[in-house]
């Protein structure tokens, strides 16, 4: 290396040691220091105590978490598939050419930059068992009263219920979806045209194959987002009825800092992220024949 290249260097790793430091701060040090603790007994207030794989161990036995764990296993195996297919279909309508297209645009992605808080209370009284918006528009179409769910009230309809509020915010991979629609080069439409295909038939060979790759992306962020549900679902329901929505991320929550058990919290958490990184690497090995990029 000549002088005047270990000089650019120098001042290269000068100009990004903001950014380095940050990152070992925030980042390498949180990371590192809640493996460390998986393996103690640690309560914040006390110093932590080496305990081995005892927090894992627990684990294993622990009711509570393997019934937080089906829990998100039901919402993310429903709620992911539901939710990209309808992003997928708003943004297939999306892509037309109608007149004032930009408005509905704007309207179907407004939904999903409503503050979270702001959303789960809204959600609240559409799924309210006796005032709520849904039920009344479910006896308007002639179902009796009687017969329907009070909802977020009962342990069967409270998780399709939260499914139902979570394809309310379809709007951020829909517009990833019509960015790559967009992206798509119109000679392929138009020597399908020429060859008679039909809609169903260009959608099926053209569209979603040149949308595989941005297919892929929202999956594997919706897998991390999906396992991950927290906020509207702790204001709506707290867990309840009879823990049919307490999600892995709620238990988590309450060990660490309702009980104060953070290192029995950061063996649960070392856990979610061995379980979305091997959902992640399986679901790259499964599409890897099925996404096509562009060369």
């Amino acid at each position: 290396m000549t002088r005047n290249q270990r000089r650019d260097l120098r001042n290269g790793l000068l100009f990004i040691s903001p950014w380095i430091v940050g990152f070992c701060v925030f980042m390498v040090y949180p990371v590192a220091s809640s493996l460390y603790f998986s393996f103690c007994d640690y309560s914040v207030l006390e110093r932590p105590v080496w305990i081995g794989a005892e927090n894992f161990t627990e684990l294993a036995h622990d009711s509570v978490f393997w019934t937080s764990l089906g829990n998100t296993l039901y919402y993310a195996v429903i709620a992911l598939p539901l939710g990209m297919m309808l992003a997928i279909g708003v943004a297939l309508l999306l892509n037309t050419k109608v007149r004032g297209m930009a408005v509905y645009r704007t309207i179907f992605f407004l939904p999903s930059i409503v503050p979270v808080v702001a959303m789960a209370i809204l959600w609240l009284w559409i799924l309210n068992g006796r005032y709520g918006v849904l039920n009344y528009s479910l006896t308007l179409l002639g179902l009796p009263a009687k017969s329907l769910p009070a909802w977020l009230e009962s342990k069967h309809w409270a998780m399709p219920a939260l499914i139902l509020m979570g394809l309310w915010g379809i709007g951020h991979a829909m517009v990833i979806y019509l960015a790559g629609l967009q992206d798509i080069p119109v000679h392929l439409y138009e020597s399908a045209e020429i060859d008679g295909a039909s809609w169903w038939q260009k959608t099926v060979h053209i569209t979603l194959p040149m949308l595989s790759p941005t297919i892929y992306f929202n999956l594997i962020m919706g897998i991390i987002g999906t396992f991950q549900i927290f906020a509207a679902p702790y204001i709506m329901t707290n867990g309840g009825p009879e823990r049919a929505t307490h999600f892995y991320t709620f238990y988590l929550y309450n060990l660490a800092f309702e009980d104060l058990r953070m290192g029995y919290a950061c063996a649960m958490a070392w856990i979610l992220f061995l379980i979305i990184l091997g959902l992640t690497l399986l679901a790259t090995k499964v599409s890897a024949k099925h996404v096509h990029y562009e060369r």
